[in-house]
């Protein structure tokens, strides 16, 4: 049986390969989804990779996914250091869940620094560039596959 995982992008990701490329590199949002894709074929995980500007839109994804996902990754973007609405929403979800960021936000402007979900996630990639993602799917697969051994 196949896991669903849904990864959620926040804010401005739509945007990748076009903006600070110092800090995100060249990959575009396209390129990174059909990466994500392949890598979930791979690991036979049904992924629904979904990006959204719109803070209320992620905080539905969120919801429902408690009756559909057997585990969320996350890259809130923006929102990682502003929605108390996405960090709440992150924590009533009870299975296990990923944060990811592109860049370091740890190395990053001070307001940056402080991440409002990483304290109701299961763990985090940060700083990996693209690769995380990917990362993030290999470690939900294992996170996910342990539970249901």
């Amino acid at each position: 049986m196949a896991f669903k995982i849904l990864f959620l992008n926040g804010p401005n990701l739509n945007l990748l390969g076009e903006r600070e490329q110092s800090q995100y590199g060249v990959i575009t949002f396209n390129e990174l989804k059909k990466n994500c894709l392949r890598k979930s074929e791979e690991l036979d995980v049904k992924l629904e990779f979904v990006q959204s500007n719109i803070e209320g839109e992620i905080v539905t994804w969120i919801q429902k996914a408690k009756e559909t996902y057997d585990g969320i990754i996350i890259n809130a973007a923006a929102f990682t250091h502003t929605s108390v609405a996405i960090r709440d929403a992150l924590q009533i979800f009870k299975k296990p869940k990923i944060e990811v960021h592109i860049s370091n936000i740890y190395n990053r402007e001070e307001f940056r620094k402080k991440s409002l979900i990483s304290d109701v996630v299961t763990g985090g990639i940060f700083g990996m560039g693209s690769h995380g993602y990917i990362l993030a799917i290999i470690a939900m697969h294992k996170i996910i596959k342990n539970e249901n051994k």
